[in-house]
């Protein structure tokens, strides 16, 4: 017996559908009820998650397009719209530009449409993708990335972990990495970018590339040379630039490897808890201050929790939700 295929106009119906949910559950009035009906929606048919992804890939893009200017001779003052507002017009566009492929090229043309846009992830196993534009990512464990082409430039958004980019070169098409609230400008080159949170590393190989803490903020950025760092956090007004070895310990992972550099372990926990499922957290600041070093195997950082009390003046406590907390030693 042959499967059914569905129809375009089925298909088009569980597009609308999607585009019309992720609006209404981005809004702050979405209700318990409304909730509960998406959930029943949701498992009703394959076809529905798959779509629904799509959407918020969609809301995730719209977030960074550029509002097209009024005409010059309707200009009128008027408050300026929330992010969700023009959200919910990028999802209801993009929607329509499925079925007009006249539109969806003046949307190209004015740089408000990406051509190419993919989400790539790496869970248990780091992986290496080659972009629409010919550059290379290599993702670290636990790593989600987007990338979307526009027609002025090409933009990678880090949702989460870690990423060595060999960026294909091209002058008058400028390569960005927006990761937390800051961004990385560069045309070709090779840099690192780890994020843990609201903290992010660029460090730089081969090239140059403009770092800014906030990319609503003017101005170009911090520019890096080859063998300097990077570091901001969100609501930093600038990044903290230093010199470091283009090799460990920044790009150990690349070959599976945690390298710590007698860091406390308060500037240490942010590395590690990058590989595990519960975060591990010091119980005060005496704690933080302790030190540790080494070179650890990425898939195996749970067996560095149990032998840290093996190694260090501290043992392991649980919050009341199961989180582990380092606590040091007191001396008799």
């Amino acid at each position: 017996m042959s499967e059914t295929r569905p129809t375009e106009a089925e298909n088009d119906v569980i597009t609308e559908a999607a585009a019309q949910w992720c609006m209404r559950l981005h809004e702050p009035d979405c209700t318990l009820q409304e909730r509960d009906a998406f959930a029943v929606w949701l498992n009703t048919d394959p076809r529905h998650a798959v779509e629904y992804e799509a959407m918020l890939d969609i809301w995730d893009v719209s977030e960074h397009l550029s509002r097209p200017a009024p005409a010059e001779a309707r200009v009128i003052a008027l408050p300026a719209p929330r992010r969700t507002t023009w959200q919910r017009f990028a999802v209801a566009a993009a929607v329509t530009l499925l079925a007009v492929p006249v539109a969806a090229y003046s949307g190209w043309q004015l740089g408000w449409i990406p051509d190419a846009h993919e989400r790539f992830t790496a869970d248990t196993r780091a992986k290496t993708v080659t972009l629409p534009d010919g550059s290379q990512v290599e993702l670290n464990l636990g790593t989600q990335l987007t990338f979307s082409n526009y027609k002025d430039e090409r933009r990678v958004t880090l949702g989460k972990g870690e990423a060595f980019f060999k960026v294909s070169h091209d002058v008058s098409h400028p390569f960005l990495v927006q990761a937390a609230e800051g961004q990385v400008r560069v045309t070709g080159t090779q840099f690192n970018v780890w994020m843990y949170e609201d903290q992010v590393r660029v460090t730089l190989l081969e090239g140059s590339v403009l770092v800014t803490s906030n990319k609503h903020l003017s101005g170009d950025g911090l520019r890096l040379e080859p063998g300097m760092q990077a570091r901001y956090k969100a609501g930093d007004y600038a990044a903290q630039i230093s010199q470091t070895s283009t090799g460990m310990p920044d790009l150990a992972w690349r070959n599976g490897k945690l390298v710590l550099d007698n860091l406390s372990l308060a500037d240490a926990l942010p590395l590690i808890n990058r590989y595990l499922d519960s975060p591990l957290s010091v119980a005060d600041s005496a704690t933080g201050k302790l030190r540790i070093g080494g070179v650890f195997n990425t898939r195996e950082i749970d067996h560095l929790v149990t032998s840290l009390p093996k190694v260090l003046p501290v043992y392991l406590s649980r919050t009341t939700d199961g989180r582990p907390v380092l606590n040091a030693r007191t001396s008799l």
